[in-house]
């Protein structure tokens, strides 16, 4: 009886004693097996999902994902490509506050990666902020003079970039926008016969803006004015212009017109030159607008 207790004994303090060797065995066993873990390739996932959920115009959604990597992951491949996602994301949702938060997520990118061949992307963009922001011409027109700032950075520095065709045209875009306050109150001062100051406001289109795109009206409008005005020999050249740049225009006809009368000795100013006073003259002082 005590001999089998006594080898039970002996065999509970070989088990107890076999024990770690048996479990490191298994442990070693187990640890061979590869771990799939996500941990590795986290940037990459996370972009792909912001970049689905951008395409996707969840806006909100696609920020939440693009933020995690510009956040927590500095070193990322992805990292720029994320801040330029963080600005199309604010940018899609076109709220007054997310053109601002997407104007910064631009700029951001353009002084922390000036030389990523992305850069000229962020500065198309940040252009566009201002753009997504102009106002009618009567209206304030400080985002436009922005956005032509912007644009111009853009054609200057990337002239040939994938987005330089759209660039320019925006460009142009937004000249004219800041042209046609002054173009209507030119031809409110033509209408209102106060000629002096058509002549500034039209001039200083051609000057400031010479390809606006209306431009035909002021190329009559001012012909017109120096006619009137006794200055005959300015008219031409303008009336030249539009034949010469304007296959189409309401004002074609009428330049037509004009030329016809200046060649033939019949275009009269209001105010002819001489002692005598003139039937009809412009009035002294401005209208009010």
């Amino acid at each position: 009886m005590h001999l089998i207790r006594s080898v039970r004994v002996f065999a509970l303090v070989l088990l107890i004693a076999l024990a770690p060797l048996v479990l490191s065995g298994g442990c070693a066993s187990k640890s061979k097996k590869p771990v799939a873990t996500p941990v590795a390739d986290a940037d990459k996932y996370l972009f792909e999902q912001a970049t689905a959920y951008l395409n996707h115009k969840k806006w909100i959604r696609a920020r939440e994902y693009f933020k995690q990597i510009v956040d927590n992951y500095p070193q990322s491949r992805y990292r720029p490509d994320a801040k330029l996602g963080l600005g199309d994301a604010y940018l899609g949702e076109d709220s007054a506050g997310s053109l601002i938060l997407s104007e910064n997520e631009f700029r951001e990118f353009i002084t922390f990666f000036p030389t990523n061949e992305r850069a000229y992307y962020a500065q198309y963009k940040l252009a566009l902020c201002h753009y997504s922001q102009m106002l009618a011409p009567q209206r304030d027109q400080t985002q436009t003079k922005e956005a032509v700032k912007e644009f111009e950075t853009f054609v200057e520095r990337f002239p040939n970039s994938p987005l330089s065709a759209e660039g320019r045209k925006k460009l142009q875009e937004c000249r004219d926008r800041l042209s046609e306050a002054d173009y209507q109150v030119g031809v409110f001062y033509y209408r209102s016969r106060w000629y002096p100051g058509a002549i500034v406001r039209m001039r200083g289109v051609l000057k400031d803006n010479p390809a606006f795109s209306r431009r035909d009206g002021i190329y009559y409008y001012l012909a017109d004015t120096y006619v009137k005005l006794g200055l005959i020999p300015e008219a031409p050249p303008l009336l030249d212009k539009l034949a010469a740049e304007f296959k189409q225009s309401e004002y074609l006809d009428k330049g037509s017109k004009l030329m016809a009368a200046i060649k033939a000795g019949t275009a009269t100013p209001l105010q002819p030159k001489g002692p005598k006073k003139a039937k009809e003259k412009a009035p002294s002082k401005p209208p009010t607008t």
